[in-house]
């Protein structure tokens, strides 16, 4: 597939902006819309461009993205016509803002990344630092993780931000034992739970259930593994193979619930296998 020019590029950002004047004037949805009725529709978009490039499909990617960018140019469109700020003001804050967290690249250590001088490591750990300072040294580290983040992603978003300003093991290995420290803690808690089920034995152990699998992603994001990415792969691994055992069990006429734990496991196996 040819690669567009720069101008080419332009022109077709350039028709994207007229498209998007043209339905706001013109269609009655795109004109009724708002700040509060879009986000929904924004954050459906978002997740199905991320089911995209969970699946590498380059050509849904490639449709989601435009998806995404529509409502990019939507809400900038809608802040334009409240005098707030238009699509060139969303482009050049966000230049400014990547030029600022950049300095090895835009300001004097610039030579030191032609040489391999500066890390990935380095790089992260100052684009932290350099946040903060963004509003006089106001902004704390973790305010930045927004609240409604899915819970996996935000341990694993609070955890890489305490990381940036030198909050972390000193070597990887170090998170085992709090791993085990975790699931030690995790398993007196459930054992408490089975004798008495109390709801103050109930809060507890949810507690350590929640400081347990905290500890597993901060594992994850020490060997640099997505544990989102991870958990997702298992998912729809479980799916397939699961269906796998579904249909087997329509093709011989035996649902699933009169079938044994020990035939479903077979079954299960079966579809393991095939897999490799």
């Amino acid at each position: 597939m040819r690669m567009h020019t720069r101008e080419e590029k332009l022109a077709a950002f350039g028709r994207l902006l007229d498209v998007m004047d043209d339905l706001r004037t013109k269609c009655p949805w795109d004109r009724k819309q708002t700040n509060e009725s879009l986000r929904p529709n924004t954050i459906e978009e978002t997740y199905e461009l991320a089911d995209a490039l969970i699946k590498d499909d380059k050509a849904e990617i490639c449709k989601e993205l435009g998806d995404v960018l529509l409502h990019i140019v939507f809400y900038a469109r809608i802040g334009s016509e409240t005098g707030d700020f238009d699509i060139a003001d969303v482009c050049n804050k966000l230049c400014d803002k990547l030029i600022y967290r950049h300095p090895h690249v835009y300001g004097p250590d610039a030579e030191r990344i032609e040489k391999g001088e500066v890390t990935v490591d380095q790089v992260l750990k100052n684009w932290e630092q350099l946040k903060v300072k963004e509003k006089g040294g106001n902004k704390r580290v973790l305010s930045g993780v927004p609240d409604a983040l899915p819970s996996l992603i935000k341990a694993y978003r609070i955890q890489d931000k305490a990381r940036g300003v030198g909050f972390d093991w000193d070597c990887r290995e170090q998170v085992w034992d709090k791993v085990r420290e975790e699931l030690g803690e995790l398993e007196a808690e459930l054992e408490a739970l089975s004798q008495e089920k109390s709801e103050e034995n109930k809060r507890k152990a949810t507690g350590e259930l929640g400081d347990f699998i905290f500890s597993v992603i901060n594992a994850a994001r020490l060997y640099k593994l997505n544990p989102d990415n991870a958990l997702e792969m298992t998912n729809r691994k479980f799916i397939r193979r699961f269906t796998y055992l579904e249909e087997h069990s329509i093709r011989i006429g035996k649902p699933l619930t009169e079938m044994t734990l020990e035939e479903m496991d077979k079954i299960w196996e079966e579809a393991k296998k095939l897999e490799k």
